[in-house]
């Protein structure tokens, strides 16, 4: 996993966050989804850097990549 993501059960319930943050991946991948651009995300989170928005998408991607985490999801 990358160092820009972490999993700790005692933040936001053990979701993936963006270090630091209590910002999810899942939040930055959904607006990115919606059509915002990166550049949207960093003006809507300022504390963000273009590469946590990057890693959120990477995590996201290995996720997937994953077959269990797409079964259990289904």
């Amino acid at each position: 996993m990358s160092q820009r993501i972490m999993i700790d059960p005692m933040v936001c319930n053990g979701r993936p966050v963006v270090r630091g943050t209590r910002i999810t991946a899942q939040t930055i991948v959904e607006f990115l989804a919606a059509g915002d651009s990166i550049e949207d995300v960093l003006e809507e989170y300022p504390v963000l850097t273009r590469e946590d928005v990057l890693a959120c998408l990477t995590y996201s991607s290995q996720v997937m990549g994953h077959r269990f985490a797409v079964d259990r999801m289904a």
